[in-house]
């Protein structure tokens, strides 16, 4: 009975590691076939402030070469149509709607192809795709990994919360797109004012402001105001009512 047992427990635990195995080789296959196709990593739509700017994250990957020449040159195009809006070509003359308001990031030989797209416009929404030239193998234009931009010409409010005890500790913080010029707070009370920013995810910052003060008498039952300004100037606020 007892050895009935063992082989049951030990007929499992096989099924599992060869399920387990199976599995393994399923998703580092899938890996390295995602590695060796032209496919773009990118999201399909950012939310970005009108007047604001926007990062698109974005990697690329392609077939390797069966010649082994070396591939040592990569030219890159971000393009809504057949118009580039930014490119790892210096001095090439961009449509003026595009002038001065973007900037390529990417890192080409590593297969980066980041961009940047400042003062957002609600004629902005894409779709926007990239595109490689590598004239010593293959040129290819990412269409089927498309971005585009979910245009808000009203940001919402920013999210307020306080705690009071000896010192009222109020915190106000907004999710953003434009990480190189974070958005401006501003309150309605004096205080010590700190404010910090941290990357969420690929494509979204968050920006958060706190005030401390001690509080008096006057304070109470009044509101207290954060105010928030992003690039661009699109403003949006949040209040509260301090309570004893």
């Amino acid at each position: 009975m007892l050895f009935n047992s063992f082989i049951f427990r030990f007929s499992s635990v096989m099924k599992l590691k060869l399920c387990l195995s199976f599995l393994m080789f399923f998703v580092i296959h899938d890996v390295q076939s995602a590695k060796s196709q032209w496919m773009a990593l990118v999201p399909s739509t950012i939310p970005a402030v009108q007047g604001s700017c926007v990062v698109i994250p974005c990697t690329y990957n392609y077939p390797r070469p069966s010649s082994k020449k070396i591939i040592n040159s990569w030219l890159g195009f971000w393009k809504k149509g057949n118009k580039v809006l930014a490119t790892s070509i210096q001095k090439w003359k961009l449509p003026v709607e595009y002038k001065k308001r973007t900037q390529f990031l990417a890192k080409l030989r590593t297969r980066n192809c980041t961009m940047l797209l400042d003062s957002v416009r609600s004629t902005d929404v894409g779709p926007f795709y990239f595109r490689i030239e590598m004239p010593q193998y293959k040129s290819f234009s990412y269409t089927q990994n498309s971005v585009s931009i979910d245009v808000i010409r009203n940001p919402p409010p920013p999210t307020l919360s306080v705690e009071v005890n000896d010192q009222v500790y109020a915190t106000c913080s907004v999710f953003h797109s434009c990480p190189s010029i974070p958005p401006q707070f501003s309150w309605s009370h004096t205080g010590v004012i700190k404010s910090q920013s941290k990357k969420v995810n690929a494509w979204n910052w968050q920006t958060v402001s706190t005030l401390t003060f001690p509080p008096l008498a006057t304070d109470f039952n009044k509101p207290l105001n954060c105010t928030v300004r992003h690039r661009g100037g699109k403003e949006a606020q949040s209040s509260i009512i301090l309570l004893i």
